[in-house]
């Protein structure tokens, strides 16, 4: 009988954390939205819908490339042995789930910055700071996520041969990749759905 790999139970048992810090996040939202219904009103139709549904459709979809980059990571194929995306290894998929992370996180800058300029600011209103505190905390935690990626990336590149050892960084940086995107669905129906 073989034991569970000790990262990933680590990884795991981490997340499980994590779920509590963002359970925390989703208090203090629903909690200044019921002090504030008339605010939450006018501030949400503020929000660009379209533009946060295509955002999100970006992330989701870079969470299916995380997994098709797992597939290949436990063939212990970590680069690809032709051109078409069948043939790709780990590190392709992997990278082409960066560049769709990378564009949420430029779309978030984006949104921001035009939400700013409509006068929702972080220290504007109880609306602002419940808004900028859950979006931008989930926003560092992709950017962590990237980084991970870039991690695991040039570590394929730094060994001679691409094993278990390596297969399992790539599966546990996925399980943080699709908790990130789990909580933002989680985050994008409350705030742009259930507004």
């Amino acid at each position: 009988m073989s034991r569970p790999n000790p990262v990933a139970v680590g990884t795991i048992v981490w997340l499980g954390s994590e779920v509590m810090f963002f359970a925390g996040l989703f208090a203090i939202y629903f909690t200044l939205r019921t002090a504030s219904p008339e605010l939450w009103a006018t501030e949400s139709a503020k929000l660009n819908f379209p533009f946060s549904l295509t955002n999100t459709i970006i992330l989701v979809s870079s969470s299916v490339t995380a997994q098709f980059g797992v597939f290949a990571a436990e063939r212990l194929q970590s680069r690809a042995t032709g051109w078409k995306p069948s043939q790709w290894g780990m590190v392709e998929w992997f990278f082409l789930t960066y560049v769709l992370g990378a564009m949420f996180v430029t779309g978030q800058v984006y949104e921001y910055a035009m939400l700013v300029s409509e006068g929702i600011t972080f220290n504007g209103n109880a609306y602002g700071t419940a808004f900028y505190i859950t979006t931008g905390f989930h926003g560092l935690h992709v950017t962590g996520g990237l980084i991970a990626f870039l991690l695991v990336i040039g570590r394929a590149f730094a060994v001679k041969t691409f094993g278990h050892k390596e297969a399992t960084s790539a599966i546990v940086v996925s399980y943080y990749w699709h908790f990130v995107d789990v909580v933002w669905i989680g985050l994008f129906l409350v705030i742009y759905v259930l507004r």
